[in-house]
This record gives structure tokens, sequence and C-alpha cells, in this order.
């Protein structure tokens, strides 16, 4: 296999598609345009917004009432539209943000038109354009190879396969694929919507949804809610009748309109409407402020997920590093080979040199150009590149790490090359070594990318990276907060953990991943046991993060080359940096835009925030939902007229539950998140709910009982419940904050103001209780407070005890 080094040189170079090719093909609409949202596109969020079942419930009901002229006790049906517009607002606000910094920040694709070669957006790829495809690069297109030097590319998140494959010309290169090794050339076959990627709906970069422990748990509840509503319902509906004579008598009379109005309100208070919506605004809260961060969240939830994260990964290289090398030393090994400066200024000026190698151009500048005869390109997995040429230094020459080279020999501190490998990766220096051997590579050499034989050690050449200043810092934090630390790198373990503990890790030696045990569960073992990790594949990352996620970590990934991505994809949580390869950020559920790897503290600050808040919102809207089932069911089974009018309802929904739920969704908490949010939630809302509706139909029954009329009954019920909601607030509200009391006190201004008010009153039919039913408000509520108190206290005990489960 012959390839020229000299790209200038190399014979038969296609040039690509003249300019007016290139306009021919944008007349006739065959661009690589295609419209693929980075969030959710507009009808996805309207229809999660608007076309719900509970929406349509409510709406139907809304519109039964303003048919029957009760439009006053249609009040809900206005907030269900108020909170569906507030939710579609608030999520294309966080959508506009989101895709305005995605477009900013879009992968480029390279092009070869009229000989010159220039980079453009991969929407302005036309049909026939010859793609130039270098390590690192997504192929934006469907395109067939027609020139590889060792190209090497990764279809996985395409077709399965994990191995990277070569690439010769007359094959084809799927859009969506990354190259990962090696460089090459494509003729574009398929563009936009006809492409690979574009027909399927798992596109390379969205290949999966962030899993949701919130969301999931919402639907749950809803999916529970839509099974009871329908019989609960009509149990309601039908005592209602009884309560006006059975149902012919309630149609003779007129009397049925009343007893629809009372079931409409026990079936709209059963249904948590606000949840969903404040879910949606607590995420899209949260993804819009971490981009004014620079931090770009590509899927909602994600925003939960950073809450979740117990295990992070962090890829050395441009995480704990800033990514800049540069080139420190040249250690001769044994008498100085001829040409080996030469060889060094050849592997820094190949057209597919990595950054590590590039380093080497300023030190070993090349005078006259060698030419290759025979050439292995490097790959991250081998970690290693061979040459030999037709002209200058004979021989073979093979650049790479020291362990992939020499094996045991690069880390036997009793032989030369062992020794001073080890003094200075311990230093935390990069270190490769350059090899030759007399024979050249031959073509069985190249086909099957093995090592030349009898290579001997020449020199070690090292390299300096810059720490982070915010490194150390970040890890501290991540500490403190209880989240593990992995560092995982392809570089000599000795030098990984060297920079490992210079920000603070407590770690001795690093862990050769050559050594890890190919059995998953040994590898979760051997991952419990060590922090440092040096010599990863590609391949061993990703086994490394689905390995903790089988013994129950929740894990993140941060990284920034090509050689991360497939780690990046499989974790929990991918995190990308904004200066690595466009295949990683392609996959990453978030990118820090400006690289400041101190982003992540507050990342996981916002994430924790959000769910916190979303568990301390859910109790009350499931509270709720619980009470209005309990009446329903109760008052349903003892033929008894609803204590309320849906008008009413709304005071108490809006006043404790609706307005506070959206300050509280939003305020900072720094809980940490333990998993079982749905049980935690559930454990306190159904006792408390089912304390509160016991209290409203004892309450009624007594009223009943001394003559207490139906709307003093209403009225007090109203005020029961407003008193008894708005401590459900304060107690899911502590400890109080000044905005907490702030809140608070706002609501409970509201209650005395509508009870007050002569127009407020009037409209929502509220009158003096009497002095009888006064007393009775009284002891109902203050015993309803007690009980609550006490519901609250175990429920504080059972998540202390799954806090230090934990």
């Amino acid at each position: 296999m012959d390839a020229s080094a000299d790209a200038p040189a190399a014979p038969a170079l296609d040039p690509g598609l003249s300019a007016a090719h290139v306009a021919e093909r944008v007349a006739a609409g065959r661009t690589n345009a295609h419209t693929a949202d980075t969030s959710r596109s507009v009808w996805n969020i309207v229809r999660a917004n608007v076309f719900t079942l509970f929406n349509g419930i409510v709406f139907a009901c809304f519109f039964v009432l303003f048919l029957l002229g009760r439009w006053q006790d249609a009040l809900f049906g206005i907030a269900a539209f108020a909170n569906s517009i507030i939710g579609c607002v608030q999520e294309f606000r966080a959508k506009a943000a989101l895709d305005r910094l995605a477009l900013l920040n879009a992968p480029r694709a390279r092009v070869r038109r009229e000989g010159d070669e220039a980079e453009i957006a991969p929407a302005d790829v036309v049909m026939d354009d010859v793609l130039v495809l270098r390590a690192g690069d997504q192929v934006p297109a469907d395109a067939d190879v027609i020139e590889s030097r060792g190209l090497q590319i990764d279809e996985s998140m395409l077709t399965g396969e994990s191995d990277a494959v070569d690439k010769l010309p007359g094959d084809e290169a799927l859009s969506g694929s990354i190259v990962v090794a090696g460089e090459g050339a494509a003729r574009v076959t398929r563009v936009g919507a006809e492409s690979y990627a574009n027909r399927f709906a798992g596109e390379a970069k969205r290949f999966s949804l962030v899993a949701s422990e919130v969301r999931s748990s919402v639907n749950r509840v809803l999916k529970w809610m839509s099974w009871i509503i329908g019989p609960v319902g009509l149990l309601v509906c039908n005592a209602q009748m009884m309560v006006f004579g059975g149902w012919a008598a309630a149609f003779e009379s007129g009397d049925w309109v009343q007893a629809i109005v009372n079931s409409i309100a026990a079936i709209t208070a059963m249904i948590p409407l606000g949840l969903v919506l404040m879910t949606s605004i607590a995420f899209a809260v949260g993804a819009a402020k971490l981009a004014s961060k620079q931090v770009l969240v590509n899927e909602l939830p994600a925003v939960e997920g950073l809450a979740r994260v117990d295990v992070i990964c962090l890829d050395k290289t441009g995480t704990l590093t800033a990514g800049e090398i540069a080139f420190d030393a040249l250690h001769a090994l044994a008498d100085a080979v001829p040409g080996h400066d030469a060889v060094l200024g050849w592997f820094g000026a190949a057209p597919d040199a990595n950054a590590t190698a590039r380093c080497l151009r300023e030190p070993f500048p090349v005078a006259d150009p060698l030419t290759a005869g025979a050439y292995i390109p490097f790959s991250s997995a081998r970690k290693w590149s061979a040459v030999s040429f037709t002209t200058g230094p004979a021989g073979s020459w093979v650049l790479g790490a020291p362990e992939m080279v020499f094996g045991d020999a690069a880390t036997d501190a009793a032989g030369e090359l062992g020794r001073v490998v080890t003094e200075l990766a311990s230093t935390g220096r990069r270190t490769l070594v350059l090899g030759h051997a007399r024979a050249p590579i031959t073509a069985a050499d190249v086909d099957d990318e093995r090592l030349p034989e009898d290579l001997d050690a020449v020199a070690v050449v090292t390299f300096q990276e810059q720490i982070r200043p915010d490194a150390a810092q970040t890890l501290e934090y991540f500490g403190a907060q209880g989240v593990g630390i992995r560092v995982i790198s392809g570089d000599n373990p000795r030098t990984v953990a060297a920079i490992a503990r210079s920000v603070g890790v407590d770690v001795a030696e690093g862990f050769d991943a050559r050594r890890l045990p190919e059995d998953d569960a040994e590898l979760g073992e051997v991952l419990e046991r060590n922090l440092v990790f040096g010599r990863v594949t590609p391949e061993q990352k990703k086994r490394m993060v689905v390995a903790l996620q089988q013994r129950g970590h929740t894990v993140a990934m941060t990284g920034d080359g090509v050689n991360d991505a497939l780690a990046i994809k499989t974790a929990d949580l991918g995190i990308a940096m904004n200066s690595g390869a466009a295949a990683t950020k392609a996959v990453a559920r978030i990118v820090l835009l400006d690289g400041r790897f101190s982003h992540l503290p507050e990342v996981v600050a916002e994430g924790r925030q959000v769910i916190a808040n979303i568990e301390r919102v859910s109790m009350l809207f499931f509270t709720k939902t619980t009470y209005a089932t309990g009446l329903a069911v109760l008052f349903g089974v003892l033929v008894l007229p609803f204590p309320f009018l849906p008008r009413q309802l709304s005071i108490t929904d809006g006043l404790t539950i609706g307005i506070p739920a959206f300050f509280l969704a939003l305020l900072p908490n720094t809980q940490r998140y333990v998993p079982g949010f749905l049980r935690r939630s559930l454990s306190f809302a159904i006792p408390a709910g089912a304390i509160i509706a016991i209290a409203l139909t004892v309450y009624t029954l007594a009223a009943t009982a001394i003559g207490i009329g139906q709307p003093e009954l209403r009225t007090g019920s109203t005020i029961i419940l407003a008193i008894v909601g708005i401590w459900v607030l304060t107690v899911l509200s502590r400890p109080i904050t000044r905005l907490k009391g702030l809140i608070i006190g706002a609501m409970f201004i509201g209650l005395v103001g509508v009870f007050t008010i002569p127009l407020a009153t009037e409209f929502f039919q509220l009158v003096d209780p009497g002095e009888e039913a006064a007393w009775l408000i009284v002891l109902v509520t203050a015993l309803t407070i007690g009980a609550i108190e006490i519901v609250r206290f175990f429920h504080r005990r059972f998540v202390a005890k799954a806090l230090a489960a934990a």
C-alpha cells in the first residue's frame, strides 16, 4: 500500500465541483439542508402542554359549564388555558435560546471545490461534493469513499457495530458516523432527508431520550388517575343526582344542573393540572439559566439528570488539563540513529497528525520533505503510527505510547527505557517513544496494522500539559457533594496519576487499563477500588461506564476527543467541551461552550435545584389529587352533596398550590438527590390528603346534623381547605426563608381578601357561616393541622433514613 505523506504531491486528487456545478445543484434543491431541532420541536411543545388527556377532560367540563350558563364556575378552564400558554411560552423561550446557541456551535463540513479545500455548514453540502474526512469529523451526508489513507470510521451510532470500520475506495461512508483515524475523501451520494441518518428517528446525535425519574413518575401518576377518574366521576354524578331525589326527579325539577356542577367540581379537583406545567417550566428555566452561563443543554430533562449523577468520569486531556500541550524535551536512549530529527519532523508535519504530534513541527522543522513508502496512520485504539521512507532515513520508524509499542519493557525500571519512561511519567509529563527497525514496513504490516519486528527504542519525547486552574476546586466540590470521581485517560497511568494528584485526587498510582478484566462484574469491582486509569482505549471507556451503571451508579462522562464519543454516548449524562470534536459534541447531552470545567458544579447545582423543587411541588399537587379523589369517593358512597362549587375550589387551587408552586419550583435548593422521588412524594401526599378528605367529610356530616344550610356549609368547607392548604404549603416549605415567608404571607393575605372583599365574596358565593359553624370550623381545622404535623414528622424520618441509606 503506497501513500504519499506529501499531500500536494499526491497524484490524481479529485478537484471537486466547480462553482457553476454547486450553483446548479443548489437551484435544483439537491442540498444537504435538513431541519433537525436541537431541542423539542414546536409541535412537541404544543402537544405536551395543550393536547393532553386531562386538558381534554378539563376543557370538556369547561364548555359544559359554559353551555349551562355557569361561567363563574368555569374558572378552572381559564386556569388550564393559562397553564398551557405559560408552559408553551416558557419552553419556546428556552428553545429559542438553545437553538441560537446550537446554531452558533454547529459542526462544520470540509469539502474540496475547484481543487481548494473549504469549511462550510453541513446544510451547504450538495450532491456530488467531495468531502474531506479527517479524525474527529462527523460525516455530514452519505458518500462513497474515493481516497483513503488509513481511514477508519465508527458507525456504532447508526449500525450498532462498536468496532471502527476500515474504509477503502468504493466503500460507503454513512452520514452521522465518525472518523476515528486516518484521512480520506468521499463523494456525496445522498443528501438531506434522503441520507441514512435522517431516515431514522434515532439520528446519531439524538439517539435516545434522557432518562427522567421525574417525567416517568409524573406520567405514572397521570396514568393511574386516567383509570380512576372515569368510575369515580360516574359515582359522584350518580350521588349528586340522588341528593336531588334521583335522576328523573333531578331532571324534572331542574336540579340536574347543580348536580352536574357539583360533579364537575369533584372531577376537576382530582386532576393534578399544574404539575406537568411546573415540571416543564422548571426544566426550561433551568436550561435557560445554564445557557446564560455558556452551557448548552440539548434536552431539557437532562437538567434533572445532573442531580442524579453520583459518579463522574473525567477524561484527563481537555478536562483536568487545558488540552493544550507543548513539546518539552527529547531524551535519547541509544546512539543516535541518523535522521531521527527529520523523522520526528515528518510525524509532526503529516496531514493527519494529531494534536500531540503537531507539537513536533516547531522544534523539528522539515527542511527537505520526506516521501513515505508505506505508512500506518495513528489510531487512538493502537496509540501508535509507523512509516518507512522511499528516500531519507532507512528502515521503519514508529512513534507512539511506550507501553503500546514496547509492552512491559516500557514499565520495567530495570531497563533503560522503563527507567526513563517511569521517571518522566511520574512527573506528570506525557511521554511518547520513537522506535526504529532496520527492515522497512511490509504490505502485510500495513494490512494487519502490526508493529515492525526487532524494534529498538531510539528516544523518549516528552510533552507538558497545562492543568486547568479551576480543576482542583471543582473536584473538591464533587468530593464534598458525595459524587465519586474516576479519571480515565489514554495516557501513561503514572502521568495521569501525577496530574490527578496535582488537582487533589488522593491516589498513589494509576491503574494500567491493559490489565482490566474482560468480565464486566470484575471490571466493576476494579472501578470501585481505583480512581485513576491510564492507557484506556475508547472501547474500554465505554465498558467502564457500563460497568459502573450495572453497579447502580448514575454516571456522567466528560471529554472532548473522538475517543470519548462512545463513552459520552453511553453515559447517563454526556458532557462535552466545545473545543472538542464535532462528533463528541453531537452525542453529548450538555456542551460547555466556553470549555470551562468550573461550570460543572453550577450544572450539578442547577439539576439538584430543579429536582428538589419539583419534589416539593409534586407533594402539593399529589396531596390535592389524593384529597379530591377521597372526597369524591366518600361523598359518592355516602350520597352527600359535594361541599364545593368549582369556583370555590379555584380559590384553594390558586392560593395554596398553583401560585406558590410557580415560585417554589424556581427557588434555590441544594438538597442532595436520592432515588425514590415518587415514593417519597406519595408517602406524604397520600396520608395528608386522606386526612383532609376525612376532615371535610366529618365537617359536612356534623354541619348537616346541626342544620347548617348548604351555602354556609360550602363556605365553611372552603375556609377549612384554604387554611389547611396554606398550612401544608408552610410545612413543605420548611425551613422558612425570608422569600418563602413572603410567598406564604402573600397567599394568606390573598385568602383574607377573598373572604372579606364584598365583590369577591359575592362572586365566589361565600357567606357568613354562623357561630355554630365557626366553632366547628375551628375545631376541624385545628385537628387536621395537628394530624398533618404528625404525618410530616414521620415523613421526615422516612426521608432521613433514605438519605442515610444512600
